[in-house]
């Protein structure tokens, strides 16, 4: 994005008709145009014209919280602008010029700074050429030209600049480095440093060390970046659970998509994403964290959240879980079987402790709710080898072995929450979180599955989807069964069906 200088002058004098010798008006435009290329910061974000900063409120917003977050990032779409509000940022820090409507972060005397991205070679080719244009000519980029006092090239690397030196507003010099992720963390160790702005996703090492490089400084990391890498360990330190947390006090994010970016017409934006793979089009669009080779259950969440209201008593219900020492999970379903629509009302979410803890509390739901586990509570457990199906069993609650069909399972899910016939109380924060962590990755081997971590209630509402309605009750029925002995006879107690409740009938 940027804007021209109108040659008033020029027009005023053609439109008049006054006389200019051919050569003043040569050496005019020249001069002109030097300044054009040579101070090219004056072009972005502007008070008036067509790329003024008022169409650009998330790219100003981004710039503004560095005056209270030390740690700031912009998920961004591929061309909303994060290069160009990256570079420029960068460039008040070194010469100290900060614009009148400035009201970001300000260091009042000379910076040192790095920028940097994935490789050598990418930092020459976008970020070097967006703060000092062509390597033949620096000061044709964001620094003016007349700020830059010398540069250094970088060995081993054509055309590439290793340091350059600026013209602080205060007197001082001023030291932009340029590095890259593939040098190593090692490259990011030892020096103190004002800013840094890491353009493309750093590894979580070195993102960490530029944290330890401003701690001395009272310094700011800014990271622009489309988050081609999903939810990986730098954005989820942004993304609290996975999603954006406004009351963060301590990190800032933003994200930006193409409607948000108006120097991108409609033209380019529909070519560009018919050239964009599907699982690729949230992340290059939008600046959604790309999922893995794909989110699991892609519904929104407004159509499955509800806020909770009590149950009626008519609803039969049972609960799911899924057990393991490092956490185990169970989620209650209430189920109106007029519209065959599923709700998640309460969760159980606890992890290192003993059965009979877990019981104490999934029996305080109602002890008369059944319930549907997973398969692996028939094997052993880490007690004396019993399994834990009999240990739970003992301690009241009553279980039946659950289908533990991945694929079919999650289609099962997926159909019933697109189709508005799984629904979940805004209550239950674990479901939630975990649901959208879920995703399929493709491993080294190429080989594509779901990836097993943090998938507790996912794995437990699969196991409720399958096989719980078949054991669903309410509590008159329950209650009308007259012992928990009958119940017990008249229900299967393990395998891989659950069958027909004898008693109630469904």
């Amino acid at each position: 994005m940027g804007a021209s200088l109108p040659l008033q002058k020029i027009s005023e004098l053609i439109a008049t008709g006054e006389i200019i010798p051919d050569q003043e008006l040569v050496e005019l435009i020249t001069e002109h145009s030097k300044r054009v290329k040579t101070n090219k910061r004056q072009s972005f974000f502007p008070d008036e014209g067509q790329f003024r900063r008022s169409l650009y409120p998330k790219h100003i917003a981004f710039m503004a919280a560095g005056a209270k977050y030390k740690e700031r990032v912009m998920l961004a779409g591929n061309r909303v602008g994060k290069t160009v509000t990256g570079a420029f940022e960068v460039m008040t820090h070194a010469t100290g010029d900060y614009p009148l409507w400035w009201t970001g972060r300000r260091f009042n005397t000379p910076t040192q700074i790095w920028v940097a991205g994935q490789t050598s070679e990418t930092t020459r080719n976008i970020l070097q050429a967006s703060l000092l244009g062509s390597f033949a000519e620096p000061g044709t980029g964001m620094i003016p030209a007349e700020s830059i006092i010398r540069t250094t090239p970088k060995a081993g690397v054509s055309d590439a600049i290793s340091d350059v030196w600026v013209k602080h507003v205060s007197g001082g010099i001023s030291l932009l480095s340029f590095k890259a992720y593939d040098q190593g963390i090692e490259s990011f160790m030892g020096t103190e440093k004002h800013a840094i702005w890491l353009d493309e996703e750093p590894p979580m090492p070195i993102y960490s060390e530029c944290l330890v490089r401003t701690m001395t400084t009272r310094g700011i990391v800014l990271c622009t970046f489309t988050p081609l890498k999903g939810l990986s360990e730098v954005v989820m330190s942004f993304l609290p659970g996975g999603r954006i947390d406004t009351d963060n006090r301590k990190k800032f994010l933003v994200m930006i998509e193409w409607d948000e970016a108006p120097h991108l017409t409609k033209e380019e934006k529909d070519l560009l994403y018919d050239s964009i793979p599907p699982h690729q089009r949230s992340a290059r669009t939008k600046g959604v964290p790309q999922i893995g080779m794909g989110e699991i259950y892609p519904v929104p969440e407004e159509i499955i959240a509800c806020d909770p209201f009590e149950i009626p008593s008519h609803w039969a219900r049972f609960f799911a879980l899924d057990v393991g020492w490092k956490v185990t999970a169970g989620v209650w379903f209430a189920l109106d079987r007029e519209s065959d629509v599923l709700y998640i009302y309460s969760e159980y979410y606890r992890g290192e402790c003993e059965p009979s803890i877990h019981a104490d509390a999934i029996t305080a739901r109602g002890s008369w709710i059944p319930g549907v586990v997973d398969p692996a509570s028939a094997g052993a457990s880490q007690k004396d080898g019993e399994r834990l199906m009999d240990i739970y069993t003992r301690f009241g609650l009553n279980l039946n072995i659950a289908d533990n069909s991945i694929e079919a399972g999650t289609l099962a899910v997926f159909q019933r929450l697109s189709s508005g016939r799984l629904k979940v109380f805004k209550t239950c924060i674990n479901w939630f979180r975990e649901k959208r962590l879920y995703r399929r990755e493709e491993s080294r081997s190429g080989i594509v599955k779901i990836l097993k971590e943090d998938d507790h209630t996912m794995d437990a509402t699969r196991y409720g989807v399958m096989s719980g309605i078949e054991v669903a009750i309410t509590e008159t029925s329950w209650n009308n069964s007259n012992n928990y002995i009958e119940y017990r006879q008249n229900f299967p107690k393990s395998g891989t069906g659950v069958g027909r409740n004898k008693i109630t009938g469904y």
